[in-house]
């Protein structure tokens, strides 16, 4: 199964401050904005995308059709077809994507410690 790009998605209290500490340790700014609450930081193929004030806790995230510079990937397993394997293995969804559909789409689930993975297909 092809998940995509991977990225830790960091709940966060001052963007601002959060942005300099990851230029420090050699990020730059990749996607998003301080207005628009978000960024997205990179360092060759790590992504960390900085939120503030829009989830509580951290997320992992894959992005299936994405690379890590967010250019389009073929072929790559839809975000449903990833959905329905999970399902169909026992594993338990938080929020689904509508399996009718097509293109964007995303799914949500927790790993047994409680961490929760978001896989949000843009394409």
């Amino acid at each position: 199964m092809k998940l995509g790009a991977f990225s830790a998605s960091l709940s966060v209290k001052d963007l601002a401050t959060s942005q300099s500490f990851y230029e420090t340790l050699g990020f730059t700014q990749f996607a998003g904005s301080l207005e628009h609450k978000y960024l997205i930081m990179k360092n060759g193929n790590a992504l960390v995308g900085l939120f503030q004030g829009m989830f509580e806790g951290n997320i992992l995230t894959f992005n299936p059709g994405w690379d890590e510079s967010a250019q389009k990937v073929e072929p790559f397993d839809d975000v449903r077809d990833i959905q329905k394997h999970l399902k169909n293995n026992g594993l338990a969804l938080m929020t689904e994507v509508d399996e009718t559909a097509t293109g964007k789409g995303s799914c949500m689930l927790q790993d047994p410690d409680g961490n929760m993975i978001l896989i949000d297909q843009h394409a």
